[in-house]
């Protein structure tokens, strides 16, 4: 019973603070509506993943660096470094093609900010790790392979 109301509290609580944004303009509902949406974060393949974040078939580009290591010891915390050289980079999405669901993360990036990031991901197996960068001339991508020694995903 006492899990039940925690669950309770927590999701009333997380609705009341979104009101609050959306009603002092800090976020717009459809801004609101878009953080929910988890469309993309189920996508079980690369074209799904592509088609939900609106991609299509985006061009290989040398202009986006990654940093990652060539063999991972530890699929649950693979580390990666992006740099995206493409003037007017407004998103960056990190895809793992062998992971059950493909996408790992979406960054965005406001006018004029540094295009870099750091973070870690989770790897099920070897697989090319691909970042997607959206800027308005479209998308475009990087890939690299990562070999894996003890899997970070449940499949």
């Amino acid at each position: 019973m006492a899990t039940g109301r925690r669950t309770i509290l927590k999701a009333g609580g997380a609705l009341g603070v979104w009101s609050v944004l959306v009603a002092a303009g800090v976020l717009s509902a459809g801004e609101a509506r878009a953080a929910a949406d988890r469309t993309p974060f189920q996508a079980t393949t690369l074209e799904e993943a592509f088609a939900a974040l609106g991609a299509g078939r985006p061009d290989a580009s040398s202009y986006i660096e990654l940093s990652l290591p060539d063999i991972a010891e530890n699929g649950a915390m693979v580390p990666i470094g992006v740099v995206s050289r493409l003037p007017g980079t407004e998103q960056m999405a990190i895809l793992v093609q062998k992971n059950p669901n493909k996408l790992a993360a979406v960054f965005d990036f406001a006018p004029d900010t540094l295009p870099e990031l750091q973070t870690r991901i989770r790897m099920a197996e070897s697989s090319d790790v691909l970042v997607l960068v959206k800027t308005a001339a479209g998308f475009h991508l990087a890939r690299r392979p990562v070999r894996v020694t003890i899997g970070g995903c449940a499949a």
